[in-house]
């Protein structure tokens, strides 16, 4: 593992927008097939194969569930003013409650991750969920809102974050980007207030070479000052590790001030880089970081027990 230490940002080029679009939000339709894609295509020759082929079919359900689907409905509109007047996500996960949207998302899910070729473990995982109650899968939709997940109910959970992010995909992709704002001063989801699960610096005509958090959750993009900790604020401290060979795409951004790390991926580099797929590709990037006193500070849902 090689430290990069801190180095300045690259100047724009010319005829390049200097000043990049705060936030994108998700388009649904798009975000699950291109994340499947990109797990199938990082699965070739992996040694996570397996499991990145388990995602890769569980994504692609996300993506079906959605053919004849209700729209989730968003918040009434002053619900939405009085977020954006106070700094606050308009899509508040702490007063989440299941609707028949969601219900109906929740099965529909289920039913097609029964076809996926999976551990018998996983399998088993999948039938507890099937099986519960309409309280305990409101309990795990809570642990999973809360990015407080158990650790004797890892694999529930996954089936259970997955169902999550469909919602809150669909309705984060009905906010206006434009009306996002920034919350406070570390890398928290304009859009739903959760964690982000890496960063990427991008390659976008609008935006080049400038950073973008992706959340785990609902898959709102939104930019981030560059060498700056997505976990404390601090533009102190910053430097960068990478294993070895792995050609500078994809690097753990550390802090001295709070001793945390967050994976970023140079999607300038290479294009079909997707922040959530790599992120649990690269999990030899987390397992080296063990081996220091730096603790991850993204969120995946996929990535739990690592």
């Amino acid at each position: 593992m090689n430290q990069a230490g801190t180095h300045r940002q690259e100047p724009t080029p010319i005829g390049v927008v200097a000043k990049p679009p705060f936030a994108r939000v998700p388009d649904p339709v798009v975000l699950f097939t291109a994340r499947a894609a990109r797990l199938r295509t990082l699965a070739d020759n992996h040694e996570l194969k397996s499991y990145l082929l388990f995602l890769a079919g569980l994504i692609q359900a996300q993506h079906d569930v959605q053919d004849g689907l209700a729209q989730p409905e968003l918040p009434p509109p002053d619900a939405l003013a009085r977020a954006r007047e106070f700094g606050m996500p308009p899509l508040d996960r702490t007063r989440f409650t299941a609707d028949a949207v969601f219900d109906e998302t929740f099965t529909g899910i289920l039913a097609r991750a029964q076809a996926i070729e999976m551990p018998q473990a996983a399998r088993d995982a999948l039938m507890r969920v099937t099986i519960a109650d309409p309280v305990m899968r409101g309990q795990m939709t809570g642990n999973v809102l809360a990015d407080a997940i158990p650790v004797e109910a890892l694999a529930e959970h996954v089936f259970v974050a997955a169902v999550a992010q469909v919602h809150f995909a669909r309705l984060a992709g009905q906010l206006e980007a434009r009306s996002l704002t920034q919350i406070g001063e570390t890398a928290i989801c304009p859009a739903c207030g959760g964690p982000p699960a890496a960063s990427m610096v991008v390659g976008w005509q609008e935006a080049h070479g400038a950073r973008y958090c992706s959340c785990a959750l609902c898959g709102t993009l939104w930019n981030y000052v560059r060498i700056k900790c997505c976990l404390c604020g601090t533009t102190k401290g910053i430097s960068y590790e990478e294993v070895d060979g792995a050609g500078g795409t994809a690097k753990a951004e550390t802090c001295d001030s709070c001793r945390g790390y967050l994976k970023i991926f140079h999607q300038q580099k290479d294009m079909s880089i997707e922040p959530l797929a790599d992120d649990i590709a690269t999990l030899g990037l987390d397992l080296l970081m063990k081996n220091t006193d730096y603790r991850r500070g993204g969120f995946n849902p996929f990535l739990l027990g690592y």
